[in-house]
């Protein structure tokens, strides 16, 4: 989670340098960067975020199984 974060910050940053050196002035470019980094996040980070997604699943997956197998040892000592 904390890289995908530390990732979207730093191509957010990135975007607006570049529109900073291109000549934008402050606003306009941080607006700018705002608009263009989330496409560009969802493009250029879909790996970290299927991995982050991946596991976040796996450890759900295993809260559920956890709970399945306490459910059936409360069910087999009734």
């Amino acid at each position: 989670m904390w890289l995908y974060t530390v990732l979207r910050f730093a191509l957010f940053f990135a975007v607006w340098g570049i529109l900073l050196l291109i000549g934008l002035s402050g606003i306009i470019a941080l607006a700018g960067a705002l608009f263009l980094s989330f496409p560009l996040s969802y493009v250029l980070l879909a790996v970290p975020r299927r991995r982050f997604a991946a596991v976040i699943e796996a450890r759900m997956e295993l809260h559920r199984t956890e709970r399945e197998q306490l459910g059936a040892e409360l069910d087999a000592d009734d």
